[in-house]
């Protein structure tokens, strides 16, 4: 936590002399136990009938890197398309939130997010977005409860966590001693910077070098200088995760890869992606490297054949992001042409669904 802490104050002083985030005005439409929602309406409140997207953020870092600046604010082009936009932002667990779990994240806080939102714009349902593991959450919740989603928007997102499929990161969790231990021997909540030197320790290649890298390449262009800095400030804004959940990702996720098996119980419900039943769009990213696209192919299969499936490849290395996992969010090249498909689909899936 004091890790944690040391960060956070090194990203205040950034910000202080402009490098943090330049967000979009939002309001706070709810505050939750973990959780609060955003709703982005300039005028305040949501236009009945309009179409909704719920952004479902990843946990560990803050939910900004949606809308790190104008330029490459996923928040922003939504708006420019007549999205009604909300997220739904993890808070800092308090210890006493420590038992919050899988059953929280990718259940009860999406649902009531949902109903906040069925009650501003007499909409009960909504396409769900989620990058990284946000988008693993918002998947389980589309399993569990499919008459509440349009579509998902996976944004390079694992699915499938097993050796063949998951890549760097599941081999490790595999090699390592159970999640219980690491949580016992970083404290609970899982400070974010422990979870962040355990993925680093792993997949050095994704999580260190390229950030150099980048920084190299990003010199030449002003753009790309300014987002790279934001995106190293967002990288210091690291909050704990709830032990009970930090164990539940690293056991029955990447350790036993329940999700994709079908066998993934969730407040003593089965959440497989057998149980998807709304379109679904899938960002492959291999660049990023964080999640081999066969994490995200092999998980597509899973789901049932009867379900509409898109597939978009990002590719080419940005200027920028500092991590090419983060390129689909906040490269400049995505938001020219990977995001405008994505919002088309998006746009079209609610139109079908609502005919």
């Amino acid at each position: 936590m004091l890790l944690d802490e040391a960060r956070r104050q090194a990203g205040h002083t950034l910000d202080r002399v402009g490098l943090g985030p330049v967000e979009a005005p939002f309001r706070v439409a709810a505050e939750m136990l973990g959780a609060r929602l955003r709703a982005y309406h300039p005028t305040g409140v949501a236009e009945p009938g309009s179409p909704v997207l719920l952004i479902i953020a990843a946990p560990i870092k803050r939910a900004y890197i949606w809308d790190l600046q104008p330029e490459v604010s996923v928040v922003r082009h939504a708006l420019r398309r007549g999205l009604t936009v909300y997220l739904l932002e993890w808070l800092d667990p308090r210890p006493a939130e420590d038992d919050l779990g899988l059953a929280d994240y990718a259940l009860r806080l999406p649902l009531a997010a949902l109903d906040i939102i069925a009650a501003e714009t007499r909409d009960s349902t909504a396409i769900l977005a989620g990058h990284s593991l946000g988008g693993t959450f918002a998947a389980i919740f589309a399993a569990l409860e499919p008459e509440r989603v349009h579509g998902l928007a996976l944004i390079d997102a694992p699915l499938a966590f097993g050796a063949d499929s998951g890549g760097k990161l599941a081999r490790a969790v595999a090699a390592a001693p159970h999640a219980r231990v690491l949580r016992a021997l970083a404290g609970s909540p899982v400070p974010g910077s422990f979870t962040s030197m355990l993925s680093s320790a792993a997949m050095p290649e994704a999580l260190l070098l390229q950030r150099w890298a980048d920084l190299g390449t990003s010199l030449v262009d002003p753009l790309a200088a300014a987002i790279h800095a934001r995106a190293g400030r967002w990288m210091l804004d690291e909050f704990a995760m709830p032990g009970r959940l930090f164990e539940e990702v690293l056991e029955l996720l990447y350790r036993e890869n329940r999700l994709a098996g079908g066998t993934l119980n969730v407040a003593e419900r089965r959440a497989g992606l057998d149980l998807v039943r709304s379109p679904v769009l899938a960002v492959v990213n291999p660049p990023g490297r964080v999640v081999p696209p066969a994490s995200i192919l092999d998980g597509l299969a899973a789901i049932p054949q009867a379900v509409p499936q898109r597939v978009l490849q990002h590719d080419g290395i940005e200027r920028g992001p500092a991590l090419q996992h983060l390129a689909p969010l906040i490269g400049q090249a995505a938001h020219a042409r990977l995001w405008p498909e994505i919002l088309d689909w998006v746009l079209t899936t609610i139109a079908s669904a609502r005919r």
